[in-house]
């Protein structure tokens, strides 16, 4: 990517996205950056320039729980990579960011020049993660998770989050009757059979903090 280009931030707390303002611009200083401190704003900024080349996504926002709000933001941005940043670099994050799809894995507690060298090389459409993880438990599901639709991983969140079929549709802006044909094929996609072992397979990959 040349100088130009958009980019979105969403985190919550105004120095870190200050801080990732000054890492893009060191990089790719004609780039717009565009903040957002909750997965709502950045919504709607979504909505409104529709041409970002990058979202750099804090792993945890006052309204997102684990991943839900990846999924969110995933399913209205289409093909545009996400990267999450985060201030914990637990190998298992890291794993299940890998396993959702996301671009990268950045740490809060990088230098300056190497959140710029980072982002640059995400923008240049690379994946970067900046720990390793060896745990291969997860494919399985990984490659699971991967055929769900955007809606549907939207719904699984939900489903983690302890959320009723009615307040899903109600979230989500569908009917009832489509969340349940959601729920089935991801039963059937993830080869369980209800809601709790739905829940039990992925909860330590969708909220991996919950178990440590």
């Amino acid at each position: 990517m040349n100088g130009n280009g958009r980019v979105l931030i969403a985190d919550d707390h105004p120095l870190i996205r200050e801080g990732l303002q000054l890492a893009i611009r060191l990089r790719m200083p004609g780039c717009v950056v565009d903040t957002a401190p909750s997965i709502e704003r950045a919504e709607q900024l979504v909505a409104l320039h529709k041409n970002y080349q990058l979202l750099l996504l804090d792993y945890k926002l006052p309204d997102a729980l684990g991943f839900s709000g990846f999924f969110r933001l995933q399913h209205v941005l289409g093909n545009t990579p996400i990267a999450i940043i985060s201030a914990l670099d637990d190998a298992r994050l890291v794993t299940a960011a890998r396993a959702v799809g996301a671009a990268g894995f950045l740490s809060k507690s990088q230098p300056l020049d190497e959140l710029a060298d980072s982002i640059g090389l995400l923008l240049a459409g690379k994946t970067v993660f900046t720990a390793a993880s060896t745990d291969e438990t997860i494919e399985d599901l990984k490659a699971r998770l991967a055929t769900l639709s955007s809606a549907q991983k939207r719904v699984l969140a939900a489903l983690v989050r302890g959320d009723l079929n009615k307040q899903i549709a109600g979230d989500l802006d569908l009917s009832e009757a489509t969340i349940k044909a959601h729920l089935t094929a991801i039963f059937r996609k993830l080869g369980v059979n209800n809601r709790l072992q739905a829940i039990l397979a992925v909860k330590p990959l969708l909220d991996p903090e919950a178990d440590g």
